[in-house]
């Protein structure tokens, strides 16, 4: 279930990156609505640490096959 969550967070991020580059391109930057688009994925990147740092916390996922020397 978290796995999927990551998955349709990561996707709704990349949307909204783009979305913003659209509009980027679009409306030679001059309107609101790149901001907005920009925002939604900063919200959306801050929530999807969020739910990674509960999930890991809660024990939901566990760190594997990194480990500093």
């Amino acid at each position: 279930m978290i796995k999927i969550l990551v998955l349709v967070l990561l996707a709704a991020i990349v949307v909204s990156l783009f979305s913003g580059l659209f509009f980027l391109n679009r409306d030679q930057g001059g309107s609101g609505r790149m901001v907005r688009a920009l925002t939604v994925r900063i919200t959306l990147s801050v929530l999807l640490f969020l739910i990674l740092l509960i999930a890991w916390w809660t024990g939901a996922i566990q760190p594997h096959g990194v480990f500093p020397r």
